[in-house]
């Protein structure tokens, strides 16, 4: 009986896992198109010298100044936040978004 017993339990999980593999057990839905929109932000009127970029996968406010500056950042970090809402009219580094273009604070000089 216990030999029986084996062997059923043991059809019922290779069934079950032939199942989940072939057809699957997550319900499926179709994706919905996600309305992505772009955003470009006028520059504040300030004399701090800046510079407009695009926004990419993995990029961060601070690899993006320290690329086109071509060194480790000169300022502090929380002078470099403070500057960049300055620029982008409050606008929080955490929020950016790939694709959107934003204004950056330009420490090459």
């Amino acid at each position: 009986m216990k030999k029986l017993f084996g062997i059923l339990l043991s059809i019922l999980v290779l069934y079950v896992i032939y199942y989940d593999l072939t057809v699957g057990t997550l319900p499926t839905s179709t994706p919905k198109p996600v309305d992505a929109k772009v955003e470009q932000s006028t520059p504040a009127k300030t004399d701090l010298p800046s510079f407009d970029a695009e926004v990419k996968p993995g990029d961060t406010v601070i690899s993006i100044v320290e690329h086109k500056i071509n060194k480790s950042l000169p300022v502090s970090i929380p002078d470099l936040i403070e500057d960049f809402q300055t620029l982008n009219g409050g606008k929080s580094p955490q929020k950016i978004q790939i694709g959107s273009t934003y204004h950056f604070p330009d420490y090459s000089k």
